[in-house]
């Protein structure tokens, strides 16, 4: 190419440039264009940050010890696996010591002790000097995991609390969920596993199963809903491999540079509720990994290490706890009080106060779930270290006792009387589809239909007099109001304006204009609103569907007369009739991605109004309708609701 092309320019977009001491991609490529590195990527959340964490040192290998040599030759040669090996077993000890029996068992143990036990049980990659190793690490683990649970089983029996012991059942039902697996290269040496007494054969039948879903071993992986959590490999699936809810790499292969750098950022992909990656190291490199993130991951001249030691998560720990402490002094209240008074049904009761003080504001609610969820996470992702180092902090608890109450995963027994009584009132309100199901014990909530006609108002105001949280009380019948605006909106969207409304309302309260009683009360003023609205299409002589139709083709700001609105009301119910007759054919699955059946559909929907609006719907208008209504088919239709 270059030699047909001599004045061509050549353009390099790689993750991990060959540097070392020949800097091989620079030479053929020239001076850095852009640079978009690790550090970058994780201020602007495209990857989550990576911690650090050096586990079991008394079998690891020191520094010093590593063959720098032997690395130095693997790299600058670009060697393949087989070639790295045949390197490795001819002129280095360091492979031998890495695989020795006992430390090799010291491992396998300290990773089915740490697996179960992290916070976020986000999938697992054990990184094995070679493919021998790597299937003995998975028999060695497999063994380690059986023994893990009977260590579990006896924590269990010795436990106080209920959580812990429920802490202890999500552990073991953990373990039973989980499937592991072997991923490495098949290059016809399959005697040599049965010389070291290693069975590869079922590897091999994992490796190239075709499930039921049709999905190979690698789809299994990366699915985060399979319980194929943990993977041995070698070499592979160490680069161009993303699964975005891996979370933890365990790391027993001497690497640096370019692949080091690869393999460590296996750990790094966003997904929901991973607050970070975490690396464990057995072999203590974490020198070739400062001098590989000195390469390729700081940006900017900075000397901030984009990977952190766990101490750093922890240190980040009481930082948002201090932070959530703040915010509650803002509003009047001390952790430091609350911690010193031995009474627990006083540490309560003061919970209970700042928690019904906080759900009164939208502002204070969400910077302090924000905060707390956070601390959480944090929490989580430091687990089992955190409990190796015996760390401590007071206020820990109190916060984490308030968040479950935000997030209705603590059961306050004064708390959760309050919501009964309120429950009684409401309860009514919820109706059943007969027709969906028999069993009414097996309908899931959206399923359940709110009828607001069954509401007894005059209960729900005496309820709120007498109630002594009455932040909570309002924060339940906001989550009430939410609920049936989601239906309603559902069956009709013109019926966004009493969202509007709704969120006014929370607006003006939160600004301070109103307070907690005047609150409740315009947002009973609202539930009666939307109790009208619920049985309008009675009054109106239509169906629901009828209605929503009947409501998006009504002109604004115009009057029509009796016979004009007759006319509408026709319209609405021969072009839902026309939907419902020809369901089968025009609204079949993901019809909206289809131009020809979205044509269909919409020739459909104006031959049917031509024949019935009134003369009043000049072209202009009736165009206008027409693509309003095609708008809300495929809104919900992209959202998986019934159009007819």
């Amino acid at each position: 190419m270059r030699e047909g092309l001599p004045n061509a320019s050549f353009i390099a977009f790689t993750g991990t440039p060959l540097l070392g001491s020949k800097r091989l991609t620079n030479q053929w490529f020239g001076d850095y264009v852009s640079i978009y590195d690790f550090k970058q990527s994780v201020d602007d959340g495209s990857t989550v940050p990576l911690y650090y964490s050096r586990r079991v040192p008394e079998v690891g290998i020191m520094n010093d010890f590593l063959d720098d040599d032997l690395l130095n030759v693997i790299e600058q040669n670009n060697l393949n696996e087989k070639e790295a090996t045949l390197v490795e077993d001819s002129n280095s000890t360091l492979a031998s010591v890495i695989k020795r029996e006992d430390r090799l068992k010291k491992i396998a143990k300290d990773i089915a002790y740490h697996f179960p036990r992290r916070g976020f049980l986000g999938k697992g990659m054990v990184i094995c000097v070679d493919k021998y190793t790597a299937v003995k690490m998975y028999d060695l683990v497999s063994f380690y995991l059986k023994e893990e649970k009977k260590n579990i089983i006896a924590e269990r029996n010795k436990s106080k609390t209920i959580e812990d012991r429920d802490n202890f059942d999500k552990m073991l039902k953990y373990i039973d969920y989980i499937k592991m697996a072997v991923v490495i290269s098949e290059d016809g040496d399959d005697d040599k596993f049965t010389e070291y007494g290693l069975d590869i054969k079922k590897h091999r039948d994992e490796m190239n199963r075709i499930d039921e879903n049709g999905y190979d071993i690698e789809d299994r992986f990366k699915d985060p809903e399979n319980p194929f959590s943990l993977v041995f490999v070698c070499a592979m699936w160490l680069t161009g491999f993303d699964v975005i809810n891996l979370s933890t790499l365990y790391l027993d292969k001497p690497m640096k540079s370019h692949t080091l750098m690869q393999a460590i950022a296996r750990a790094n992909r966003v997904y929901p509720g991973k607050e970070c990656g975490l690396i464990i190291d057995y072999l203590n490199i974490f020198a070739y990994m400062r001098k590989a993130l000195s390469d390729y991951a700081i940006g900017d001249g900075t000397t901030e290490m984009p990977v952190k030691n766990i101490d750093k998560l922890i240190g980040l720990l009481d930082a948002f706890i201090e932070e959530a402490d703040c915010l509650l002094k803002e509003y009047g209240y001390n952790l430091d009080e609350l911690i010193k008074n031995s009474d627990t049904e006083f540490r309560l009761e003061k919970l209970r106060e700042m928690y019904n003080a906080l759900v009164l504001n939208k502002e204070a609610t969400i910077k302090f779930k924000v905060i707390t969820n956070a601390m959480n996470n944090i929490y989580d992702a430091s687990k089992p270290e955190i409990f190796n180092i015996f760390w401590e902090n007071d206020k820990f608890k109190p916060l984490y006792y308030l968040n479950g109450l935000f997030n209705n995963s603590i059961d306050d027994k004064k708390i959760e009387t309050a919501k009964k009584e309120l429950a009684k009132i409401l309860d009514s309100s919820v109706i059943v589809k007969e027709s969906d199901v028999l069993d009414k014990n097996l309908i899931p909530a959206k399923d359940k239909i709110i009828d607001l006609s069954c509401i007894n108002f005059d209960e729900l105001k005496k309820e709120f007099k007498q109630v002594k949280y009455k932040g909570i009380q309002i924060e339940d019948i906001k989550k009430f109001i939410e609920t049936t605006l989601v239906q309603m909106i559902n069956r009709n969207r013109t019926r966004r304006r009493f969202s509007e409304r709704y969120q006014n309302i929370i607006d003006r309260y939160n600004s301070g204009s109103s307070d907690a009683e005047h609150y409740f009360e315009e947002l009973l003023k609202l539930m009666e609103e939307m109790k009208k609205e619920q049985n309008r299409h009675i009054e109106e002589d239509l169906t629901e569907n009828e209605l929503e139709i009947y409501d998006l083709l009504l002109i604004k700001n115009k009057s029509l007369t009796k016979e004009e609105i007759k006319k509408v009301k026709l319209a609405a119910k021969n072009l839902y009739h026309k939907l419902s007759e020809s369901r089968d054919t025009l609204l079949v699955v993901d019809w909206y991605k289809d131009g020809n059946m979205k044509e269909t559909l919409k020739r459909v929907v104006q031959d049917s109004l031509d024949k019935d609006l009134p003369e009043i719907y000049n072209k202009e208008l009736f165009q206008e309708k027409t693509n309003m209504l095609m708008d809300v088919f495929i809104d919900k239709s992209v959202q998986g609701l019934k159009v007819a």
